[in-house]
Formats: structure tokens, C-alpha cells, sequence
């Protein structure tokens, strides 16, 4: 009598378990594997990126982190010392943009690099070679929309809203409203794109990804320069005066180009070391679950694009006293 018991490989009950799965078509953002507790990214990233706004101290981070690291790197106080030619200009620049490294508008950059730790590279200086073009195209897409900003404050002087200082309406100035504006689109962007990434919303450059796998990359790096159309950072203000009263299309470009790449340096060598020393065990982990990824993902734009929301908009409404918001001690 042929045996009619089931093989241990066949038993329901032990059988190994399945990997998550997603549908067939994938994008840069969303690789079709949706996490088990979608919601629970979510509302954590959500309220990791409020905790953040609340604890957040611009004075610290302008202050005495920008202004300390822009003296050290140009051996004299940045501040309200006057800019004495273009060779000048330029070291200002890459200096400042630096010391801009962790001021709020560069929190975002963060979940730019996320998405690109881990890579299958058998050995280190493989997978920090595969790591620099992802890099090259956010850097590229940096300076592009940094550039086309920098010719145009060159062209148009010190009438753009960004020179504008006076008081209007509850005491809201030009360029406080355009740095609202501009950081409260981009927040909202970032937030589609942690939806995007588990799989809520359409991912918005699934298309034009396969046709340009480097699409993706460009414009989180285009988002990036873009900081600077809105960023009432002091020193880089400075930056921008200079450049409006030169009337130089050229320096005004290449001065915006190396403050967007002083802004990324710092985070890419951490993001090269990170990929380097753990880019392996990280591949291996995310590709055991592929919802991982997406998880991880879409937590740093999440949480990245409430930052900006709130931190731009709502906290700067309570800071002219129009609404109440939690602030810590020392961040009000």
C-alpha cells in the first residue's frame, strides 16, 4: 500500500513561513512589501517628528553650533564680517553651508539618505563605490535648484521677499512668510513620500523612475536645494546679501551650489562610514524582511516631513502668540 502521509515539507502546520510579498509593480519608494503595522509607523514617526519640534533649539543650533563651526572653519568671526571678494565668497559659502549642516531646514536630509544604506557588495570599498552615485545624483539635483536660485538673487538684487524684514500683520515679516511657505510645501512632500512608501498613496515618480532609475535621487536632492529658497538661516543670509548686491549670475550660482553641498557633506561621509562598516549586515536584514525597508522609509520621511510641517507653521504661530504649543524650556 503506497505510504499517504503527508511529508513534514508538505504539513500545513510546519510549513516555512512565507516572506511578505507585494505586487508585481515596485518603485524607488515603495518596493511592494507593506509592513504588518502600517499604522504603527505612522503615528510613531509622526510623534517622533513632533517630540522633535518640541525639544528643537534654534538658538543652539544657529548659534552655537553654526556660528562656532564657521569661525573655526574660517579662522575669523563669520558673523557681520564683511565678504571681501569672490574667492572669499566662495569659502564663505562652503563654510557656512557646513555649520548649516543641523540647523532645522537640514533635518529632512536625513530621510533623503536613509532609503540608500545597505547594499549587496561582498566587500567594503564596493559597497562605498555603489553608494557614491546615488549620492552624486542627490549632490547633483542640490545644486541644480540651488544654482537657478543663486543666478536669480544675483539677477533681481536685494528686492526678493527673502531682504524683506518689516513687521506686517501679527508681526510676520516677507521673508518669514516665504520661509513658511517653502518649508511647509516641502514638508508635506516629504510626508506624501513616507506614504508613498507604504504603500497608502501612489508613489508620484513610479513611471518616470523606470525609465530613469536615477530620477528619484535628483529630486530628493533637487528638495534639498530648494532649502535655501526659503532658509533665514543668519550666515547665510549674509551669503545671500552678497551675492544680490554683486549682481554676478556666476558667483550668485556657484555660492548657492557650495552652500547646498556644504549642507550634505557632513551627512554623506557619515552615510559613506555607515555603509561601509554596516552597509552588509543592514542589506541582509532589510532583504530578510523586505517590509523593512519600506518601514524604515517611510518613518524618516514621516517623521522628516511632520518636522517641517509643524516646526515652520505651528510653532512659529506660537511663537507670535496666535496659538499655544508645547516648546521645552529651552527651545522657547
Amino acid at each position: 500500500m503506497a505510504q499517504t502521509a503527508q511529508s513534514p515539507a508538505a504539513s500545513p502546520s510546519r510549513a516555512p513561513r512565507v516572506a511578505d510579498t507585494g505586487p508585481d509593480t515596485s518603485s524607488f519608494f515603495f518596493n511592494g512589501h507593506v509592513p504588518r503595522r502600517r499604522a504603527l509607523v505612522v503615528v510613531v514617526s509622526a510623534l517622533f517628528g513632533f517630540a522633535l519640534t518640541v525639544v528643537w533649539s534654534a538658538q543652539f543650533v544657529d548659534r552655537t553650533i553654526g556660528d562656532n563651526v564657521a569661525d573655526t572653519l574660517l579662522g575669523h568671526a563669520a558673523k557681520g564680517t564683511p565678504i571681501d571678494g569672490v574667492l572669499a565668497g566662495l569659502a564663505f559659502a562652503l563654510a557656512t553651508g557646513v555649520a548649516g549642516t543641523f540647523t532645522a531646514c537640514n533635518v529632512a536630509v536625513f530621510s533623503a539618505l536613509a532609503p540608500l544604506t545597505g547594499g549587496p557588495s561582498a566587500s567594503r570599498r564596493g559597497r562605498v563605490t555603489a553608494a557614491l552615485r546615488p549620492l552624486s545624483l542627490l549632490a547633483l539635483g542640490a545644486v541644480a535648484v540651488s544654482a537657478v536660485y543663486g543666478t536669480v538673487a544675483a539677477f533681481v538684487g536685494t528686492g526678493m521677499p527673502q531682504f524683506d524684514q518689516s513687521q506686517g500683520g501679527g508681526g510676520f515679516s516677507g521673508r518669514l512668510v516665504q520661509a513658511m511657505v517653502v518649508y511647509g510645501l516641502i514638508g508635506l512632500v516629504m510626508t506624501y513620500l513616507g506614504l508613498a512608501a507604504l504603500g497608502v498613496v501612489r508613489d508620484p515618480l513610479a513611471k518616470v523612475s523606470r525609465r530613469f532609475p536615477g530620477a528619484p535621487m535628483l529630486f530628493m536632492g533637487a528638495l534639498i536645494g530648494a532649502f535655501l529658497i526659503g532658509r533665514p538661516f543668519p550666515l547665510f543670509r549674509q551669503l545671500f546679501h552678497d551675492a544680490a548686491a554683486s549682481h554676478n549670475p556666476l558667483y550668485g550660482a556657484a555660492a548657492f551650489s557650495l552652500q547646498s553641498v556644504g549642507n550634505i557633506a557632513v551627512m554623506a561621509v557619515m552615510f559613506l562610514l555607515v555603509t561601509g562598516v554596516l552597509g552588509d549586515r543592514l542589506h541582509r536584514w532589510m532583504t530578510r524582511r523586505p517590509s523593512r525597508a519600506s518601514a524604515l522609509m517611510a518613518a524618516a520621511f514621516i517623521a522628516a516631513g511632520v518636522f517641517m510641517l509643524l516646526y515652520w507653521d505651528v510653532r512659529i504661530l506660537a511663537r507670535r502668540d496666535l496659538i499655544w504649543y508645547p516648546m521645552a524650556p529651552w527651545a522657547a
